[in-house]
């Protein structure tokens, strides 16, 4: 649990230095291996991820993607009344900006993210939320403690074994519970990661499963994303338990002119950047 007597300082410069030293490739990356990098690279990285695009994501919204879908028009966790006095799980937090706005629509939400640091911002920004420092893979939480878990990008692009979170999501869901979570859209790997028309060409097979990973010189993993097909993820939800209710590909809207990596209205007009999979539990 991340306690609200716990200092924000700023970070370590090497740390960052360290991060741009990485190199790219692919290669196998396994869970712990994952779970390792994932939990230094956002450590490094939460400073300037916050500030980059805090501004964007805002302290109290609750935004699905780069396109800008905001649960408030998407009504993707159900209806906006029926919110109120549910036990909701954020897995892959961040700074707990989808938990503030589920706490101000009346429901009841606890943020847990694998990186520290990122719940040092949620601690920054404020708000009566309970943060938990745990792996998505590894719930700290009894049977049955929720009604509702929700995931904006958080925990499953970077976990080797999905359907272990799916099944420890399940597990801690109460019947009938609802389980939301959007990721990169599967067909984006066959392109490069450029916002401009060099992302526009295929430069990969669709159906190389090959985790990215990246790397420092003596060659540990210090970012790692795990690529799925769609097929892929659509098994992986019934394996852990799941049915699939629907599948959002969010479209570009015309208001967002703004880039996020490799995300940008050039090539959200022309290809799907993002996948979000509303699933209940059986």
């Amino acid at each position: 649990m991340i306690h609200e007597d716990d200092t924000y300082e700023a970070l370590d410069s090497c740390a960052a230095d360290d991060a741009d030293e990485s190199e790219p490739t692919r290669r196998a990356a396994d869970e712990a291996e994952s779970s390792r990098a994932s939990r230094g690279w956002w450590d490094r990285n939460a400073d300037d991820y916050q500030i980059e695009h805090g501004t964007f994501l805002g302290d109290d919204r609750f935004v699905w993607c780069p396109e800008g879908l905001d649960e408030m028009e998407a009504g993707l966790l159900g209806p906006l009344e029926s919110l109120q006095g549910l036990d909701v799980l954020e897995i892959g937090a961040g700074a707990a900006q989808c938990s503030r706005w589920l706490a101000a629509q009346g429901a009841r939400p606890v943020a847990l993210d694998l990186s520290h640091r990122q719940l040092q911002h949620a601690l920054r920004i404020g708000g009566d939320i309970p943060l938990v420092q745990a792996d998505a893979g590894k719930l700290p939480f009894q049977d049955g403690s929720f009604d509702l878990a929700c995931s904006a990008y958080g925990a499953v692009p970077f976990v080797a074994d999905p359907v272990e979170v799916f099944r420890e999501v399940r597990r801690v869901l109460r019947p009938g519970g609802r389980w939301v979570f959007s990721v990169t859209h599967p067909v984006r790997w066959a392109f490069p990661d450029e916002p401009g028309p060099e992302g526009l060409s295929v430069s990969a097979s669709y159906f190389d499963r090959t985790p990215y990973v990246e790397q420092d010189d003596e060659g540990r993993a210090v970012y790692v994303e795990h690529h799925r097909t769609v097929g892929d993820r659509v098994r992986d939800v019934v394996a852990g338990g799941f049915t699939l209710v629907d599948l959002v590909e969010p479209r570009w809207p015309a208001w967002n002119t703004q880039e996020w990596g490799g995300w940008s209205p050039l090539r959200g007009n022309l290809i799907p950047g993002t996948a979000i999979f509303v699933c209940e539990r059986d």
